[in-house]
């Protein structure tokens, strides 16, 4: 699928470079995680097969774990549209874990030369290779599937307010708690439902790499907030709750039922979406709802808002604020620790 999307964008940050010609360590849990990130890199190149046999034509996501598979319109389909639906879709979050990957990049390089200790710049130095690897890895794969998509509109502005904040605690929260826990769940429901044994490598690797990425924000921006100035707290707690709300709103935006990429989605495999929503309706006046598998990970509530309250992100008044908006505000960090757990699986 050719690309027919604007390729290169521009956006002015206002952070700080900070020297810091102090070399002492300060901040032990940090270190033993930079310890970690230098024992765990690995090689695109050696670790995975790419001589493994990806065919375009079939579906990564298999038949039985596929959500829309439920609803009796998408079963009405002839079996060869309802294949290449579930293959577009793959290829369209894919794609998003490839763009989410490069953004990732940028803000891991911001957080290395604006974050103010020696051993923050070290680990997320690493952090910085880590996303380099994640985004060679799915370029990689993509091209073996011949698919790409546009990236989502609500993505990059979340990834643009991140990159563009005027501090690096609040570049740290929207990457490493909000981006990535969205990525670290979505990666952990497509290697359970993919039948492609490649795919299924590449996302163990990179969920290694993602979970330690998480647990950076709690072991780093945690002890920051907590010696801020309340005002300031509250002004990083403001962001943070922008930021959810961003993504909350993600699925319905300005009266549009589907992302634009979605739509290129549907026109691919030749689906009305005035169809698809009609059917979703339908099935719902029936009492038929989309049932996730039962071993998915929901990121909102079991990995970022976990994650910022955690740290002291949300205050009294934004979890009042969320809440009166319908966002739940979780607080279980049973899944969250049990990823950061996993960092000790070689």
């Amino acid at each position: 699928m050719s690309t027919n999307w604007e390729t290169t964008n521009v956006l002015k940050s206002p952070m700080e470079v900070c020297w810091q010609l102090s070399y002492d360590i300060d901040e032990e849990k940090l270190s033993r995680l930079y310890t970690k990130a230098k024992k765990f890199q690995w090689d695109a190149e050696e670790q995975m097969d790419w001589s493994y046999e990806v065919d375009p034509s079939r579906p990564l996501i298999d038949e039985s774990q596929f959500g829309l598979g439920q609803i009796p319109f998408v079963q009405s389909l002839p079996k060869s549209q309802s294949d290449a639906l579930r293959a577009h879709i793959a290829a369209y979050q894919l794609s998003q874990f490839l763009h989410g990957e490069q953004g990732a990049l940028m803000t891991a390089a911001a957080l290395t030369h604006a974050v103010p200790d020696y051993e923050g710049k070290l680990y997320t130095a690493t952090q910085t290779m880590d996303e380099a690897r994640h985004v060679e890895v799915f370029d990689r794969y993509i091209k073996k599937i011949a698919m790409i998509y546009p990236m989502g509109k609500w993505l990059k502005e979340l990834i643009d307010v991140t990159l563009t904040a005027d501090h690096w605690v609040k570049i740290a929260i929207g990457m490493n708690m909000v981006v990535e826990g969205l990525a670290l769940g979505a990666f952990h429901n497509m290697k359970n439902v993919t039948s492609c044994e490649l795919l299924r490598d590449v996302l163990t690797y990179v969920m290694r790499d993602e979970a330690r990425h998480v647990a950076f924000g709690g072991v780093y921006v945690g002890k920051t907030i907590a010696e801020m100035h309340e005002d300031d707290r509250e002004e990083v707690a403001e962001f943070a709750m922008q930021a959810l709300k961003l993504m909350r709103g993600s699925r319905v935006r300005n009266g549009q039922q589907f992302d634009a990429g979605f739509l290129e989605v549907l026109k691919a495999v030749d689906i009305d979406p005035a169809d698809l929503v009609k059917g979703v309706m339908e099935a719902r006046a029936q009492g038929i709802k989309v049932k996730p598998p039962t071993d998915q990970v929901h990121a909102f509530k079991h990995l970022m808002m976990p994650a910022l309250i955690r740290v002291g992100a949300i205050t009294q008044r934004t979890r009042e604020a969320l809440e009166s908006e319908g966002i739940p505000v979780t607080e279980d960090r049973a899944i969250l620790e049990s990823f950061e757990e996993s960092l000790d699986m070689n």
